[in-house]
């Protein structure tokens, strides 16, 4: 069979596998099992989600699975190596969620039960993230059943703490050198364009979380003193902000603003059309560095 006939024949079991229900009940499993990794009452639960759902999911796919914890925090690694000179794939998914809200959910919806109404599905987790990394467990099965591997390594990480700020996971990774030698990072979580159109970033957002403080002096006293004569680091520390982003967000530090988008990118984003949807904010039309939203 050519590589283009078992691109089709894998597409056609992912369908089947979407079609038929087999992805939709796994995914009503998944999200009954109430993984709020901001309660602390569910941490049992956060180490079943992974023991009962995430380890005979990827033990049916011929991966083995190795749980660990850290900062005590529950993560799954899970790896299937066919060939140490293929290049390996580093998957990333959540399998908790944010506190469920039952008293907050639309009459006749669960957080806790998978709906589907007007062709959504709802309940906890189906956008964020366990739909997401369900679809990626669908598509190497698809995979794995046309040609009978998958023809690149692939290690799996699960965490139960994302919800939380991901605490131990930084750790985790620093610790492993398995984690850090990996030929690409696919990560089944960020946002969607619309939400009729699946989305791929090339490219991870990410963020440094710092603190930022002045102290003039010792003790609490008011800068108007004395005429005003007393600095104010209110009004220095809005300054420093409003040195790296102007009124209305342009970028004030030119080492981070790109010289100009390449052709062939603006070509491939001249038809992405964002669409928060019925419950989305208004988009600020006038906001961000010219050239670049």
């Amino acid at each position: 069979m050519t590589h283009v006939g078992r691109r089709d024949e894998a597409l056609t079991r992912a369908r089947a596998h979407c079609d038929g229900g087999a992805f939709e009940s796994a995914l009503a499993r998944r999200v009954a099992m109430p993984t709020e990794s901001q309660n602390p009452e569910r941490a049992a639960i956060l180490e079943a989600y992974l023991v009962e759902e995430m380890e005979p999911a990827f033990a049916r796919l011929g991966f083995g699975c190795v749980r660990l914890e850290e900062r005590g925090w529950p993560f799954l690694l899970a790896e299937r190596m066919e060939d140490p000179d293929l290049p390996t794939v580093l998957a990333y998914g959540h399998g908790d969620v944010i506190r469920g809200l039952e008293d907050q959910w639309q009459e006749g919806l669960s957080p806790w039960r998978l709906e589907r109404r007007q062709e959504r599905w709802y309940g906890r987790g189906t956008a964020d993230n366990k739909g997401q990394h369900a679809v990626a467990l669908g598509a190497l099965e698809a995979v794995i059943a046309t040609r009978g591997r998958l023809g690149f390594n692939m290690r799996f990480l699960v965490e139960m703490g994302e919800e939380m700020g991901s605490p131990g996971l930084r750790e985790l990774c620093a610790g492993s050198a398995s984690l850090r030698d990996c030929d690409l990072l696919l990560a089944s979580d960020g946002p969607r364009l619309t939400a009729e159109r699946p989305t791929l970033f090339l490219g991870s957002r990410g963020c440094l979380n710092f603190d930022l403080t002045i102290e003039a002096r010792e003790g609490g006293h008011h800068s108007g003193n004395w005429g005003g004569l007393l600095s104010d680091p209110a009004i220095q520390l809005a300054h420093a902000l409003a040195s790296i982003c102007g009124s209305t967000g342009q970028i004030r530090v030119p080492e981070w603003v790109p010289p100009s988008l390449p052709a062939p990118v603006r070509r491939v984003l001249a038809d992405c059309r964002l669409d928060p949807g019925p419950s989305g904010p208004a988009i600020d039309v006038s906001w961000g560095e010219p050239g670049l939203t």
